[in-house]
């Protein structure tokens, strides 16, 4: 290397290679089945929150909208990933390009994120309720909580592009 230039490493990253659960062949069905029982489980049991809370007019409540909400961000968090690692079990496919592997990552930090959100305007909802209850219709009306979800969504969503950005600053596409 000439004196004035420094030496840099300039190997570029396209794609990660995946650890898999378990090289043994007589394995991979069994975990196959396993991870589609569980992902199948998870979600018919968020889709029945959901559809219990929509269709009976007893569970229209704050927290039972919040609820409905947080099925349907755990319904998103567990599909971001499971569904690829099921395809993957079946084809033997251990690599993932980095585009894949930094949407997969935005999706699932923007849900993790709304699961946390939810979680805590769940606790000022219970707040509210057990400190306040004789304001408690007036201030946890329908529109507040329409607004607490959206704001939810917008922090997550903002939480995950700092984090995309701080990755990307490391990496040049």
């Amino acid at each position: 290397c000439p004196r004035n230039i420094q030496a840099q490493n300039l190997t570029r990253v396209s794609e990660f290679l995946l650890m898999s659960f378990s090289e043994d062949p007589d394995l991979q069905p069994i975990l196959f089945v396993l991870f589609l029982c569980m992902y199948l489980v998870t979600i018919l049991g968020n889709l029945l929150i959901i559809l219990a809370v929509c269709f009976d007019s007893h569970l229209h409540t704050p927290m039972y909208f919040f609820l409905s909400n947080l099925s349907l961000a755990d319904i998103g968090f567990i599909s971001t990933r499971v569904p690829n690692m099921i395809l993957d079990i079946q084809t033997h496919n251990d690599i993932i390009s980095y585009v894949g592997c930094l949407t997969q990552m935005s999706l699932f930090t923007i849900l993790v994120c709304i699961d946390y959100m939810v979680l805590t305007v769940m606790a000022y909802d219970q707040f509210v309720a057990i400190c306040h209850p004789l304001h408690y219709a007036v201030i946890m009306n329908s529109r507040f909580c329409g607004f607490l979800i959206l704001v939810s969504f917008l922090l997550s969503l903002l939480d995950s592009q700092l984090h995309n950005l701080m990755i990307l600053t490391n990496y040049q596409l």
